[in-house]
């Protein structure tokens, strides 16, 4: 990799383990692929946690944007909604406080398991967004 390459942080959520885990390592494969690596990784135990890891993240002068991965099932409750929707609003705060691309890898809400294992390659649009984000803007 290039001493010049983009660094990306990722946070990846704990809860749905099997299937972030599977994200991470798409994500992982296509930063490499654009030229780019995710140099930190932070596991938090569920999308709603993320933010402080995120925050921390991007305080660091040597990571240039974060990618957030996570996958928020439907359950009986209208649970994933709140999680997804105060979860994207803090995540997209975070970005516009700090000055650096946060893409939102987490899929959901109101999707069953089978519907977020299909949806496992979405993590590469993620890391996608913050390079294509961090390249325009010329950060």
């Amino acid at each position: 990799m290039a001493k010049n390459s983009m660094r990306i942080g990722a946070v990846v959520s704990e809860f749905n383990y099997d299937i972030t885990m599977m994200m991470l390592e798409r994500a992982r494969e296509h930063a490499q692929f654009l030229g780019c690596e995710i140099s930190q990784t932070v596991k938090v135990p569920g999308v709603f946690d993320m933010g402080l890891a995120i925050k921390k993240l991007l305080e660091r002068d040597d990571i240039d944007g974060v990618v957030a991965l996570g996958a928020v099932i439907e359950g009986e409750t209208e649970h994933d909604d709140i999680v997804i929707s105060h979860a994207s609003r803090k995540i997209s705060d975070l970005a516009v406080d700090f000055g650096k691309p946060v893409g939102l890898g987490i899929t959901g809400p109101g999707m069953t398991r089978l519907q977020a294992e299909a949806r496992i390659e979405r993590a590469k649009a993620a890391v996608e967004a913050v390079v294509k984000l961090h390249r325009r803007l010329r950060l």
